[in-house]
């Protein structure tokens, strides 16, 4: 999704495989191109809505639990082309006159879908927010150092809205401007948006639409065979968290007491699929390294190291390494690759330039058909891109009367975030907006929450104690909604450019899908909220980044304070560990660095623990056999199918949500334990 998304930060690269897509461009005679009005359509807006709230339900499940998010830009493309073509036909067949489906309008759907999702992620609902509700102050403890009582505000479905609307708009309006220079003068590849313009493009011929038909009914039929397991799963669920296919201890008690086990997931099987090898081998390594290896040994020296009495949930005994050494991954992989894409943007910059003054005076006036043919399409692209554009002063201004808006409202929201520190944010947003939008362009990686983290440390420790704890995680949501929204905006662009749709149409069609997330992501997280027991470290819904964000907002205000021993200098070294890997895969030749795990990636399992990893590395294993057996065929579906399973188990978590609320408890418990000897 350009977006992804990822609180996870597995950035976009790593869980969105391009390169699996078929590469088809516009023909010539595609036919004229609607005006932009024309491209928006409300039958669009509409589908939009449906797999909008769809994928919001989606996002916040994965947020919630394991805080990985796999793009589903090619179930978003596969979707919205599937409901308006089956929509088209219908109406055809009852005589009515209906407008023709066109590329430029299945453009606009994606791109609403998109920014309505993306919502789910970037509005903090698994990371920045849940951290100040009232249940993760408690998990961190009462006593802890920098914890206070006072910085809690627990979720509340007004003024989250009223959040979202305040600063997920900013983002739209800061590059507006620089769209022809980042697109068009430094031809910016932004993969995930060429990969999506390539898909969309593909639907839209006769052999690509007889394709996506047969990708359609692919998803729907792993869709309806997940939905029903996860439906069967959960008359044997029962009361509590210990029953059911969840805790099946498919490798054995022992294994299973360190959380390695399968679990039957749709959802994580799907996301096995869908990420590259890479990313589920290094979360499997990362979960044999932590509670294979790491944990195991830390527990053996409990009563020295920790009291042995503390609760499982107790930040001075084993909890505090699993917590704090995984930060410690976290912000080592994201300030290397933060430094690393600055550098590269630098370098591209420097060379672009230098190119510019460098042109040739003459030039090969023998052009072949080939080229000349090339050069018109370059040219009816460039007409198309420049034609509807959005004036300078219309983006200045909107950016300004939004950021006199936040800055009056902020405070109010969020009191220990005084006008000047979020005036100030508004002020440098625009620069870093930039470099992750051009550094997006580049390497597909949106570092999003690596210029959240910045924003976090950096008010949390001007703030201070009283009441930093609450700035520091409000500021990170409005640097992570304006550099997110702002790289999402700059690939949406890119798809529109390739898909000879209007730029005023992709940023029209940017605004209102952001328009509907900012309603639809509050209240798709509120049905979560209100029917199952958010933030519980023991149960399903752990929201694993809610503990690790307020922790950091601690860290900026207090330091290292309070650990365990020995945790700080395993901090170091994981810190480290992680620069090093990541220069490692960076200095190696490909066919060495394809094998070295990605820390990022090793991270997420350390805290939440190893049962996904299992569920992913099942997918992927899945994707080699039959990427060997028919790659033409695992090209084709295997997105298809992946995005199949993880629909299908989202879409049953609403009527589990529902019977939740009503108190409607599954009728069996089916939980294993060792055989009693007589």
């Amino acid at each position: 999704m350009g977006t992804q998304a990822v609180p996870v930060e597995i950035t976009e690269p790593l869980i969105h495989d391009s390169e699996k897509i078929t590469t088809v461009e516009p023909n010539d005679d595609c036919g004229p191109i609607p005006e932009w009005k024309d491209q928006i359509t409300i039958r669009g807006l509409v589908v939009s809505a449906l797999l909008g709230s769809l994928f919001c339900i989606i996002t916040h499940k994965l947020n919630l639990t394991v805080g990985i998010i796999p793009s589903l830009n090619v179930a978003a493309g596969l979707l919205g082309f599937f409901f308006v073509k089956s929509w088209t036909g219908l109406l055809s067949q009852l005589g009515f006159s209906v407008r023709p489906f066109t590329r430029q309008e299945n453009t606009v759907i994606q791109t609403c879908v998109v920014a309505c999702y993306g919502l789910a992620f970037s509005g903090g609902f698994g990371s920045y927010l849940i951290a100040m509700n009232e249940k993760t102050y408690n998990l961190i403890g009462p006593d802890y150092p920098g914890n206070r009582a006072e910085d809690v505000i627990n979720p509340g479905l007004g003024w989250m809205t009223g959040f979202l609307f305040i600063v997920s708009f900013l983002g739209l309006f800061s590059l507006v401007p620089l769209r022809k220079v980042m697109v068009m003068d430094y031809k910016l590849t932004y993969p995930s948006g060429t990969a999506t313009a390539m898909l969309i493009n593909s639907f839209h011929t006769n052999t690509g639409a007889e394709l996506a038909g047969k990708q359609v009914r692919c998803l729907g039929k792993y869709l309806s065979i997940s939905l029903v397991w996860s439906c069967f799963k959960w008359f044997f669920s029962g009361i509590g968290d210990s029953c059911g296919f969840d805790n099946f201890p498919t490798l054995g008690l022992t294994l299973f007491k360190n959380t390695f086990y399968f679990d039957f997931s749709p959802t994580y099987v799907g996301c096995g699929l869908i990420c590259p090898h890479i990313v589920n081998c290094s979360v499997l390594v990362g979960a044999i390294i932590s509670w294979g290896l790491l944990w195991p040994f830390i527990s053996q020296h409990a009563g020295d190291w920790y009291p042995s009495d503390l609760g499982s949930n107790d930040f001075k005994g084993l909890y505090g390494y699993k917590v704090f050494i995984a930060i410690s991954l976290i912000l080592g992989d994201g300030i290397y690759n933060l430094v690393k894409i600055i550098a590269i943007t630098i370098k591209e910059m420097c060379n672009a330039s230098s190119r510019q003054s460098n042109l040739p005076v003459v030039v090969d006036a023998a052009v072949d058909e080939e080229s000349s043919k090339l050069q018109l399409e370059q040219k009816r692209r460039d007409g198309i891109f420049l034609k509807d554009g959005i004036p300078t002063w219309f983006a200045a201004s909107g950016y300004v009367a939004l950021v006199a808006i936040s800055t009056a409202v902020m405070p109010m929201i969020f009191p220990p975030l005084k006008w000047y520190l979020v005036l100030g944010s508004y002020v440098i947003a625009p620069a870093l907006a930039f470099c992750n939008s051009y550094g997006t362009g580049l390497t597909d990686w949106s570092l999003a929450s690596t210029y959240g983290k910045i924003g976090l440390f950096m008010i949390a420790s001007l703030v201070g104690s009283n009441g930093g704890v609450i700035a520091g995680l409000a500021a990170c949501g409005v640097m992570m909604s304006i550099v997110s929204t702002a790289a999402d905006l700059m690939q949406d662009f890119k798809t529109g450019y390739l898909t000879l749709s209007s730029a005023k149409s992709m940023f029209w069609s940017q605004f209102v899908g952001t328009a509907m997330g900012c309603v639809i992501a509050p209240l798709t997280f509120w049905l979560f909220w209100t029917a199952f027991d958010i933030g519980d470290p023991d149960g399903p819904y752990k929201a694993p980044y809610a503990v690790i964000f307020r922790e950091m907002a601690i860290l900026g205000i207090e330091g290292f304070s309070e650990l365990p021993k020995h945790c700080l200098a395993m901090c170091y070294g994981f810190f480290v560990a992680a620069l090093v890997i990541n220069l490692l895969r960076d200095v190696t030749p490909a066919k060495v660095s394809q094998f070295i795990p990605i820390p990022m990636a090793m991270a997420v399992p350390f805290y939440i623990g190893a049962y996904f990893a299992i569920d992913m590395f099942v997918g992927t294993v899945i994707l080699f056999v039959w990427e060997r057996v028919n790659r033409k065929s695992s090209e084709d579906y295997s997105g298809a199918v992946a995005s199949g399973l993880i629909c299908g188990d989202g879409i049953w978590t609403v009527p589990s949500a529902i019977l939740s609320i009503l108190r409607v408890n599954p009728p069996i418990c089916m939980y294993f334990g060792p055989s009693l000897s007589s």
